[in-house]
């Protein structure tokens, strides 16, 4: 799967997934495919939404979803994730087979995570309610 010219292709593990309590915000790019990072990234629990963040001794991974994004959807989507801030990071992030060659990027959590609660399935469900 090559993006259209210019576009980006982005890994959405959370409140922007299709279904979830963001997904507006995403809704008129292009879905790709359902995806997974290979094992040393883990979600935690940051408010009412998850970061990511690289996880060396993590060894699941984390789910989410392939999307295709404009260059005026990403500067979006950048300033909604807080990019200016410092909140989160847009960066290379290695997937599972069958796309473990694309080019992707995702954003990751850049604040102290002391005290966050890992997501251990490394799934944020699309209502938001986690399992406790």
């Amino acid at each position: 799967m090559t993006p259209a010219p210019g576009s980006t292709l982005l890994f959405i593990y959370g409140t922007l997934k299709r279904g979830a309590s963001n997904h507006a915000v995403l809704a008129d790019q292009t879905y790709v495919a359902d995806a997974s990072t290979v094992p040393g990234y883990r979600l935690l629990l940051v408010a009412d939404y998850p970061g990511m963040v690289r996880d060396p001794a993590d060894r699941r991974g984390v789910q989410g979803e392939i999307w295709s994004v404009s260059p005026d959807a990403l500067r979006r989507l950048d300033d909604f994730e807080g990019v200016p801030e410092r909140l989160y990071r847009r960066d290379r992030v290695s997937l599972t087979p069958p796309h473990e060659d694309l080019a992707v990027e995702s954003y990751l959590y850049l604040r102290n995570i002391r005290g966050r609660r890992p997501i251990i399935s490394g799934i944020w469900p699309a209502n938001g309610r986690l399992i406790p």
